[in-house]
């Protein structure tokens, strides 16, 4: 449907949105993507991450969308993410995808590899689109190596097999990860990819796999499932990837036929989606929403708006504008799990949504980000314990405990 033909409508967050493929989303509440980090050592889903998407899924949102899950068990984004390469844990699987769609909610499984900021295995060398580390503390320690051709083959046809996989479990769909900085997100960034051959140089080259995946995603899953994209708005670096040109890869997946487009930004160095970086595309509470207001005109494919959203109000008049159909919530479902729910029923009672504390006398900086990220991981287990209303702690002490275990996680996954 081109903008043109777009009829005004007033749309509120409760009701449905048919998908292209035929898929009718029951409302326009979505659950985005937040790690989880419950998988088990071995890659396969954990009772507790079961537990978790049946709490999520009698919550409300119309849209559940999984953290990452690996499609090669060699790269991590980080500890405990689900892996999906054969079907060995497959029955897993399937009581995941069960949990979480039991009370009508649609599941959607958002696929990913790490690229150059893979955290683990650390005995093995991770990889990108060329031999060029990252700069993050951290991230840098490992220089990657830059893919070969039957490397790159190899991958699509990963992240093919791990979306077929998922259709066979039970999911509804799937979502591609390319912001963040993941690794197709480094292949559109001029700055990351500085590949010489068919995959890097030109705009065109640089978002070939993106849309090769998406190709072989499609014939994987066939006609009459989600096939959804994360892309970054721009990475807000220097060099980065940049608005004008994520129109251009946009538009590039509407023409490959995706079914809805998650709007995001950022990625490990410059982490926008976080609310880290004061950029000027900031409007109001949404991060990203003059991008999402300049692709609307260009564009009629389902948009979902993830990132600083923070009144119902304002969710109700960006979708009756028609400037995206979808709303994205991550971090508040960490504590309210059913806030869908009494959002929908005009019950919620506060007039911003909840979100996570942050060490007094700071800002939303890098280290806030990260112990937050570790409060929200304490939350899941909490909700998957029957837990409805978890209360935000100010304390420092109450972060850097959560923090610290979030480490040790991580130190000790692999």
């Amino acid at each position: 449907m081109s903008p043109k033909n777009r009829s005004p409508r007033l749309v509120a967050v409760g009701s449905p949105l048919p998908l292209p493929c035929g898929v009718t989303l029951p409302n326009r509440l979505a659950k985005a993507a937040m790690s989880e980090q419950l998988g088990q050592i071995d890659g396969a889903p954990s009772q507790t991450l079961t537990r978790l998407y049946s709490a999520w899924g009698r919550g409300g949102a119309g849209l559940l969308i999984t953290g990452n899950v690996m499609i090669d068990r060699r790269a991590y984004v980080e500890p405990r993410n689900v892996t999906l390469e054969d079907d060995r844990h497959l029955e897993a699987v399937r009581n995941w995808a069960r949990a979480g769609s039991r009370e009508g909610a649609v599941m959607v499984m958002q696929i990913n590899h790490p690229g150059r900021v893979a955290v683990g295995p650390l005995h093995r060398r991770p990889v990108g689109p060329s031999a060029l580390r990252p700069q993050v503390i951290g991230y840098n320690l490992r220089k990657p190596r830059a893919l070969s051709i039957s490397d790159i083959a190899d991958l699509r046809s990963r992240y093919a097999r791990t979306a077929e996989l998922a259709m066979a479990a039970g999911f509804a769909g799937v979502q591609v990860h390319a912001a963040h900085g993941y690794l197709l997100s480094q292949f559109l960034s001029p700055l990351a990819n500085q590949r010489t051959d068919q995959y890097g140089g030109s705009p065109q080259n640089r978002r070939r796999l993106l849309l090769e995946v998406v190709a072989d995603v499609r014939e994987a899953v066939g006609p009459n499932a989600i096939l959804s994209v994360k892309l970054n708005s721009a990475d807000f670096q220097h060099r980065g990837l940049e608005e004008n040109e994520s129109l251009d890869v946009a538009l590039a997946l509407e023409s490959a036929g995706i079914d809805l487009l998650e709007i995001s930004g950022g990625n490990y160095e410059a982490p926008a989606m976080t609310g880290v970086v004061q950029d000027s595309t900031r409007e109001r509470e949404a991060y990203f929403l003059r991008y999402a207001r300049e692709l609307r005109a260009r564009s009629g494919m389902p948009l979902m708006l993830t990132g600083g959203i923070r009144t119902l109000d304002f969710m109700n008049e960006v979708l009756a504008q028609s400037a995206v159909d979808v709303i994205g919530l991550g971090r508040p479902f960490a504590v309210r799990p059913d806030l869908a729910a009494e959002l929908l029923a005009g019950t919620w009672d506060s007039r911003e949504l909840p979100c996570a504390p942050r060490i007094p006398g700071r800002g939303l900086d890098p280290v806030n980000s990260y112990l937050q990220l570790a409060w929200h991981a304490a939350n899941f287990r909490g909700i998957a314990a029957g837990e409805k209303r978890l209360r935000g702690p100010g304390a420092v002490r109450t972060l850097a405990a959560a923090g610290a275990t979030m480490t040790v996680r991580a130190l000790t996954q692999f």
